[in-house]
């Protein structure tokens, strides 16, 4: 009843970037700054040392700045999570949303008796 209402509510598991499907380009772009807010998170670099970001011209040596911009205005994927999500959702319960480290994020959504 309530409960498990409650609980989906504070699932942040299910909030997701959507991009639309004729604009490829756009899409490449939203997914580089996801990329680098996890690469950001990877590497010890937070907002206030965004300038650490390396300068990458995927989208041309005229947005080589981009990725590193979006650093210093938003921050690490932490940085992000903890200002949208902070005091409602543990590390622990972040579900699909926690970072893997050391490989691929393997994880059983069965529960077991």
């Amino acid at each position: 009843g309530n409960e498990a209402a409650r609980s989906l509510s504070n699932d942040v598991s299910f909030y997701s970037i959507a991009t639309r499907e004729d604009d490829v380009l756009f899409a490449s772009f939203v997914n580089c700054i996801v990329l680098a807010t996890i690469f950001a998170q990877e590497n010890g670099i937070q907002r206030e040392k965004s300038g650490e970001m390396p300068l990458v011209s995927v989208f041309g040596s005229d947005l080589s700045w981009a990725l590193r911009d979006a650093i210093a205005f938003s921050g690490s994927y932490d940085q992000i999570y903890t200002k949208h999500f902070a005091g409602n959702v543990s590390e622990v319960d972040r579900g699909r949303n926690m970072l893997s480290q050391g490989g691929p994020l393997l994880k059983s959504f069965l529960r077991l008796p």
